[in-house]
């Protein structure tokens, strides 16, 4: 059936997208890596912040290996669909991205530190896809809370946007948006929780541009004056 969708490149109409289920997926207490509980609420002073870069499998890693992360998990947001399974989520009918949840210890990192992961770890000019996959739950995603978040992930994109530019590319296609609380971020199933640790050979699509992406008062400075 997900080879009759007309064009997994294309945004689904919320009013179109499938129904979903009210039931969440289960997913193991306990990050397979990390050993800490992988769902909230989660301990005073750590933030988390969502980024959608392609395969989660691979994007998941970069920041479980990061200093000061206390936890991830992959999942899906973005979209409308409640509680979508993987299959659904790729016949891109729910809207979704693929996307990970990270959650950082705010006295040892930073959010600019996890933007500047985000960054480095994908290539945010391709539109609806990441390298050879392909289709709208592959595009290049952040999800953020509040204005404090909003504003460092705009001035982030600005300044990397420069460097991209001197480099060579292209304009970035990131989406940016407010995580609305009716459409959360949805836990995926069990098995894609820190796949590639459970499944060292397994596909890893994480590869970025190359161009480093200024971070804290250096994107401050980099980004432009007007915005």
């Amino acid at each position: 059936m997900r080879l009759l969708w007309r064009d997994k490149s294309e945004m689904v109409a919320p009013g179109s997208a499938l129904p979903g289920r009210e039931q969440e997926l289960q997913v193991p207490e306990r990050h397979f890596v990390l050993e800490t509980p992988l769902k909230g609420p989660f301990p005073a002073g750590v933030e988390t912040a969502i980024f959608g870069m392609g395969c989660f499998w691979g994007a998941e890693r970069i920041f479980w290996e990061a200093d000061g992360v206390y936890t991830t998990a992959v999942g899906y947001a973005g979209g409308t669909t409640p509680n979508p399974s993987y299959e659904e989520v790729c016949s891109a009918r729910t809207g979704h991205a693929e996307v990970v949840l990270v959650a950082f210890d705010a006295t040892a990192t930073s959010y600019p530190e996890m933007l500047k992961l985000f960054w480095e770890g994908h290539d945010p000019t391709q539109g609806m896809r990441q390298g050879n996959d392909v289709g709208t739950q592959y595009r290049s995603l952040i999800l953020y809370w509040g204005e404090r978040q909003r504003e460092a992930a705009e001035a982030s994109r600005d300044a990397y946007q420069q460097m991209l530019t001197a480099a060579g590319h292209g304009a970035i296609t990131t989406e940016l948006a407010e995580l609305d609380p009716a459409h959360p971020f949805y836990y995926a199933e069990d098995y894609h929780q820190q796949y590639l640790a459970k499944n060292p050979g397994g596909y890893c699509g994480a590869g970025g541009t190359g161009v480093a992406c200024p971070v804290g008062l250096t994107a401050a400075q980099s980004a432009p004056t007007s915005h």
